[in-house]
């Protein structure tokens, strides 16, 4: 009898268990969802579905660059600063969540391996200090990954 009771006992947590974990995957997958619809929306009509832009027009691809920018001094704050970015109707929190969705979507490989995730505050606070010239921006930021041997090139234009 006390082994009956145990083992429904055992049975009871881990059905809990399952239950815990099956929602949190459901929330992180729901996260996911909004950050893809997010993108969609409000990035994919210049950057394309793919993240692969239209580099003859001005729009650079940002498959296997963002990871590089990372690695640079600014690159960091510079990919949140950019118009698109800066310009969204998004909220922090939003930004963030669809920065930490799409890097290793569309940069893994490049990404540094101790990548530390946006946030709402972090972003909030880079809306705050904009380049004051974007394209001179990213030219230091060129020249330096040039400098470093990564292999950022003309596709983000002058």
């Amino acid at each position: 009898m006390i082994f009956q009771r145990r083992s429904w006992l055992a049975r009871l947590v881990a059905l809990a268990v399952l239950a815990g974990l099956a929602s949190a995957a459901s929330a992180q997958a729901a996260v996911q969802t909004l950050a893809r619809l997010n993108f969609i929306q409000h990035c994919s009509g210049c950057h394309g579905r793919d993240g692969s832009g239209a580099p003859s027009k001005g729009v650079p691809s940002m498959r296997g660059a963002l990871g590089d920018f990372l690695m640079l001094k600014g690159g960091r704050e510079f990919i949140v600063q950019v118009p698109g970015v800066m310009n969204s109707p998004l909220g922090d929190s939003d930004i963030a969540t669809l920065m930490n969705w799409l890097l290793p979507l569309v940069s893994a490989p490049t990404m540094p391996r101790d990548f530390v995730p946006y946030n709402a505050d972090e972003i909030a606070r880079l809306r705050q200090s904009r380049p004051h010239d974007v394209p001179a921006a990213r030219r230091k930021l060129l020249q330096q990954a040039h400098d470093l041997g990564l292999a950022l090139g003309a596709e983000f234009g002058p």
